[in-house]
């Protein structure tokens, strides 16, 4: 079966595509990285990247006077590319999805959307927001990305407990160890034509073949 190709977008460490990295050298990811695009061109993760022979690119949103040029030079580099789907990870602008694109950009947000979620919720916000109203499940959220944020299609999610000691940084740890199991499991299930879309539902094919 032929690798998907993808593209990773990025603005800063890379953990999340060192992990895919990881995840695609063990065999089991069927994909190619064929791009990772840096909002930043001082993004550490750009160096894991080039380790990894991918080709990269620095396009910074400041760089151009509207949303829609910036966004119509992310999608020309995926297009030139050959990328199939685009795997946002830790990428912080906000991104104008085009057409051909839709429902082939896919993003992970540390929470069980739509708790906690939207503009202004990312980084250790999330975790204290969850801290602060008393929730006593977490987790995190692989969806569709459309034009509003954290808000396209569910695809998978993952919960965990947040225990009564939890410090955002000690629930953000947590999150982030179901992070880099869940969004590989869910990118892989795309790779491998299990994942379908119903209107804003999305059916994903267990390993039997029945559908969750």
């Amino acid at each position: 079966m032929p690798k998907l190709p993808i593209a990773v977008l990025i603005s800063g460490g890379g953990t999340t595509l060192k992990n895919l990295l990881a995840v695609h050298e063990s065999g089991r990811l069927d994909v190619e990285f064929r791009l990772v695009v840096s909002s930043r061109k001082t993004a550490a993760g750009l160096e894991f990247a080039r380790q990894s022979g991918i080709t990269t690119e620095v396009i910074r949103r400041r760089d151009f006077q509207t949303p829609a040029e910036h966004s119509q030079a992310m999608f020309n580099a995926c297009r030139a590319a050959g990328v199939e789907l685009v795997v946002m990870g830790g990428y912080l602008e906000h991104l104008l999805i085009a057409d051909d694109f839709a429902n082939r950009v896919v993003n992970i947000h540390p929470s069980l959307i739509p708790s906690f979620s939207g503009h202004g919720y990312y980084g250790l916000r999330v975790h204290q927001a969850a801290i602060d109203y008393g929730v006593k499940l977490s987790g995190c959220t692989v969806h569709f990305v459309d034009n509003e944020f954290d808000h396209g299609p569910i695809i998978v999610q993952r919960a965990c407990h947040v225990l009564p000691a939890d410090s955002a940084q000690d629930l953000a740890a947590r999150v982030f160890d179901l992070e880099c199991q869940l969004y590989p499991e869910a990118i892989q299930a795309i790779a491998t034509g299990k994942v379908q879309l119903d209107g804003r539902r999305v059916l994903v094919a267990g390993p039997s073949g029945n559908q969750h």
